[in-house]
């Protein structure tokens, strides 16, 4: 193996997480409503294997070579019809590291006012689709929740070997879950944390 061999691996690499299995983006949709802008939001299909009848943004994994927003606006055609061509994309916000493993990026994106009328939710995927007053969050504060990420480490693990006391503190980390309530409807979790960064930082 020589320099080039490491030149030729990472000299035109773009650098990601270390370690992500997937990469997956959402649409932030914006709608401009007769009292100001809206978020719209979707809520998971019942007979999903995976977080059903939770609220979240339009969104997915990323397929190979595609970008977080073309993922997006690919991810909110087939899940609520709107046309690519209705989309106004405004920008990227800070993207979420799971301690699952992935990561995901915010694409914050306007839907104009006919893209909007052709909305139908795929029945796969969405049980309905709503909106929020942006106002609605600059003026309430989510409820703070939290956990705790606490190790597991194995009791044969080699601390002798690596040098260092079996009674070593091993790093911990605490996962914020804001939690919002709106007109029967709850935004938490990773969705919320996404909703509390694009718009309060405004």
């Amino acid at each position: 193996m020589t320099a080039e061999d490491f030149k030729d691996r990472w000299g035109d690499h773009i650098p990601a997480l270390m370690g992500a299995r997937h990469h997956y983006a959402v649409l932030c949709p914006l709608v401009e409503k007769p009292d100001g802008l809206h978020l719209l939001f979707e809520m998971r299909a019942a007979a999903l294997g995976r977080q059903p009848n939770e609220v979240c943004f339009p969104g997915g994994r990323a397929e190979a070579g595609e970008s977080a927003v073309e993922c997006a606006l690919r991810e909110t055609q087939e899940e609520l019809a709107i046309p690519q061509s209705h989309i106004t994309v405004l920008g990227q916000s800070d993207f979420i590291c799971s301690q699952a493993g992935f990561l995901l990026q915010p694409v914050i994106g306007l839907v104009d006012a006919a893209g909007y009328a052709l909305l139908r939710p795929s029945p796969a995927e969405v049980a309905e689709a709503f909106t929020v007053p942006v106002t609605f969050f600059q003026n309430t504060q989510p409820e703070p929740w939290h956990y705790a990420l606490e190790p597991v480490v194995p009791a044969d693990f080699p601390y002798e070997a690596v040098g260092i006391p079996a009674d070593y503190r091993w790093a911990r980390g605490n996962v914020d879950v804001p939690v919002w309530h709106y007109a029967g409807h709850t935004i938490w979790g990773m969705t919320a944390r996404m909703v509390r960064d694009i718009v309060t930082s405004i």
